[in-house]
């Protein structure tokens, strides 16, 4: 397994981390017993970084987490890095309420976490989204207080625009951003991407199939349920859905000449775009892990990647990433 470095400060990580919230009721049923056995599996392949958010599941995603980690062997036990969101308010229904980044509410947050995933300290701690009433420098003072007494080992961003970044950055060191980045979701690059390859601040990408969407899995007629986040999506309603697969079949031409599936070749494509950038793979099954491990083994080169922004070029999606209510939440996209 190949290692990135998050950021000059932070510290080595497997290419491919493991995003851990499709575990948790977030695209309708998750078996347990399987999401278990796809982060021991990803442990043994090398795999260190785990991300999670406490809101997942309301608790239940860290508890999945800490189950699997104490019952892994030893030493994969102690290479794993836990990367942790916090700051989203729930209802009793499992509605969202809010973002808290009061300091105090920090501190109660990662109380909590802790407890959840059964360790002395989490590794990279971040808001998942930013809290227009308090200001970000208090909230990243918070956590830098945090890592001053050992319960946080380094600062993470969320989908927050340059600006942000900036701010954040003149308070405590900044190891990573995380944010949706593939080959349908690239609006980084315009000035997210080149502030942070400034200050040397790293990436871990999400959403690099874009929630499935451009695995090559993903069928029109596919039934989702009412709880599945997907049956809410832009990008995965009516025509917009059609035009997106349009593209994933261009996409499929290419993977096929370089013997590769289409999800290897987006996942590979995101690694091709700079070793500060870390893309986190979805997997809920030890099947579509294996398929995601298999991109560490396609290189692409300036050929490939230039096939591959023609048959996919940027902007070309259909629909924005999130619903208007949550877009408008995105410091990202302001």
């Amino acid at each position: 397994m190949p290692h990135r470095r998050l950021g000059r400060t932070g510290p080595a990580v497997s290419a491919l981390g493991l995003g851990c919230m499709g575990m948790s009721p977030i695209y309708g049923h998750a078996d347990r017993g399987e999401s278990i056995a796809t982060i021991h599996a990803a442990l043994d392949a090398g795999v260190t970084l785990l991300d999670t958010g406490d809101f997942y599941g309301m608790g239940h995603n860290e508890m999945l987490i800490g189950e699997a980690l104490r019952s892994a062997p030893a030493a994969a036990r102690e290479r794993a890095l836990t990367s942790v969101k916090f700051g989203a308010l729930r209802t009793v229904d499992g509605g969202f309420s809010g973002i808290d980044g009061r300091p105090a509410a920090v501190k109660n947050f990662v109380a909590y976490s802790l407890q959840r995933l059964g360790v002395d300290h989490i590794d990279v701690y971040r808001i998942a989204r930013v809290d227009p009433a308090v200001p970000v420098e208090e909230t990243v003072g918070a956590i830098a207080e945090l890592v001053d007494s050992g319960y946080v080992r380094h600062i993470g961003l969320s989908e927050v625009g340059a600006e942000t970044i900036r701010r954040a950055a003149a308070t405590a060191p900044i190891v990573d951003l995380q944010i949706e980045y593939s080959l349908i979701s690239r609006g980084i690059e315009r000035e997210i991407l080149p502030t942070l390859r400034e200050l040397g601040i790293g990436v871990t990408a999400y959403g690099v199939l874009s929630r499935g969407l451009i695995s090559g899995h993903w069928s029109p007629d596919r039934k989702v349920a009412a709880n599945d986040f997907r049956a809410h999506s832009p990008r995965f309603s009516g025509d917009n859905l059609r035009h997106n697969l349009g593209l994933v079949e261009t996409l499929r031409e290419i993977a096929r000449e370089r013997e590769a599936s289409v999800a290897q070749l987006a996942i590979a494509w995101v690694l091709a775009r700079g070793e500060e950038i870390v893309p986190l793979v979805g997997a809920r099954t030890r099947e579509r892990l294996g398929e995601a491990l298999g991109a560490l083994d396609v290189t692409l080169d300036a050929d490939d990647l230039a096939a591959i922004e023609r048959a996919v070029p940027a902007d070309a999606a259909a629909g924005d990433r999130y619903g208007a209510e949550q877009m408008a939440m995105l410091d990202s996209e302001k």
